[in-house]
């Protein structure tokens, strides 16, 4: 999940690496089989890479207990784990696809760098493997959706990561508010709290806050691109996106978020004023509550599903989140898939949650964690509710790292173009990459 930037850490989630993965793949040549079906030995040791956090010791531990039981019934099996910069992953992984004896069995990488990855044929297919898994058919399948591309399962999905309406509590107890129930209320109820409380925005969001916008695309009936059998199409200057929107440049706006400030917001900015009390709302993730609650927010704010078009709906969200993979490079392709299966299991899914706050991809994990924990309902009932998820091909993390929807965003938001010549614009620039 490329996407994610938490707890002043950046993962990969989601959220908006796509210079990364655009520099991967331009870097790694596209290999129709770049390592032949490897081994499967069944001593040895099986190196892992997995990303590096700013707060590493946590994940460490239970990586660290994971290990400790794999190994406890396998004698003659190492597990070696190796941390991955985020930033310099690019690089690690154009190594590992041209030069296989250098890539490891088990790799961690996130969703939204899954179409990239898969062209270079690197990554085995775990299909079989996810049907027989006791754990898989727990796995929700929206998100088991991010793990596949042509068809094909490349990774566990390990973690989820959610959006969801952060608000000040103590705000709208004051102005006598409610939570909005509909995109347009969220419009009007930020109004009315920047017009009571001027030296705040009414919520916080960003001309570059790509995962923050696409909910208001989705919730419109718009989407990003249509795949029409042969080829992916732009469709973000369709009227349907358009609305969508609309909706969301709306809110960057002098009475709400001034563009002179919000329209450079990146996701992390956003939350960040929120958490700073700067704003009384913002669009953030299950992964952000953490940073909100060391903020001047704590305590006095909590969370509903992003609302959608109509009173009573759920905006669909994007799923961002990080993968387990298998290189078919691997020598130990069982033990490798083993050690995959016991990380992202129900046991560890829990683990991870409680270590680093990880959103489960496990229906039953996430149930039994949101009946002990309300604040992570809203984000469960917004991934219940349906999410969605970028095109996936290789084209997408060109479009991602050439900025062409933040520009369209912030063009709208200031007033350079209008929406029609700027929606236009990156329509053209889309199909280019598409092409």
């Amino acid at each position: 999940m490329p996407h994610r930037l938490s707890r002043s850490r950046a993962r990969l989630c989601g959220l908006v690496v796509g210079v990364a993965v655009s520099l991967l793949v331009g870097c790694a040549p596209v290999h129709s089989n770049p390592a032949g079906a490897g081994a499967d030995e069944r001593t040895g040791t099986v190196r892992v890479w997995l990303f590096d956090e700013a707060n590493r010791a946590p994940k460490e531990a239970v990586v660290n207990e994971a290990i400790a039981e794999f190994t406890a019934t396998r004698p003659d099996v190492q597990v070696d784990v190796q941390w991955v910069p985020v930033a310099g992953r690019a690089d690690k992984f154009a190594g590992a696809f041209n030069d296989p004896a250098n890539a490891p069995d088990v790799a961690e990488y996130g969703n939204t760098d899954l179409a990239g990855y898969a062209v270079t044929g690197a990554f085995a297919d775990l299909g079989a493997d996810v049907a027989a898994w006791p754990d898989g058919a727990d796995l929700i399948p929206s998100v088991l959706d991010t793990a596949k591309s042509g068809g094909k399962i490349y990774g566990l999905p390990w973690y989820t990561g959610i959006r969801a309406l952060y608000y000040r509590t103590d705000i709208f107890t004051d102005l006598h508010l409610r939570p909005p129930a509909t995109l347009d209320e969220l419009a009007e109820t930020a109004r009315r709290i920047r017009a009571a409380k001027p030296d705040m925005y009414g919520i916080a969001v960003g001309g570059k806050y790509t995962y923050a916008l696409l909910p208001f695309l989705w919730a419109y009936g718009g989407e990003l691109a249509d795949y029409d059998g042969t080829m992916w199409n732009a469709a973000i200057d369709s009227a349907a996106a358009r609305a969508g929107i609309a909706r969301y440049t709306g809110l960057i706006h002098d009475d709400i978020c001034p563009p002179a400030q919000c329209a450079g917001f990146t996701g992390t900015q956003s939350v960040q004023a929120f958490a700073g009390g700067k704003a009384a709302m913002t669009i953030g993730g299950d992964f952000n509550r953490k940073a909100v609650d060391q903020g001047a927010a704590q305590g006095k704010y909590a969370v509903v599903p992003l609302p959608g078009s109509r009173p009573g709906s759920i905006a669909p969200a994007f799923a961002g989140g990080n993968l387990l993979g298998v290189f078919r490079a691997s020598k130990h392709r069982s033990l490798a898939r083993e050690f995959a299966e016991l990380l992202a299991n129900a046991k560890y899914q829990e683990k991870m949650y409680r270590a680093m706050g990880n959103l489960p991809t496990l229906a039953g994990v996430q149930r039994t964690l949101a009946a002990a924990d309300p604040s992570l309902r809203p984000f469960v009932e917004t991934l219940a509710a349906g999410t969605k998820f970028v095109p996936v091909t290789p084209a997408w993390s060109k479009i991602d790292s050439q900025n062409i929807l933040p520009t369209a965003v912030q063009q709208i938001a200031t007033g350079a173009k209008s929406s029609d010549a700027a929606l236009g614009a990156a329509a053209a620039q889309m199909n280019k990459a598409f092409r």
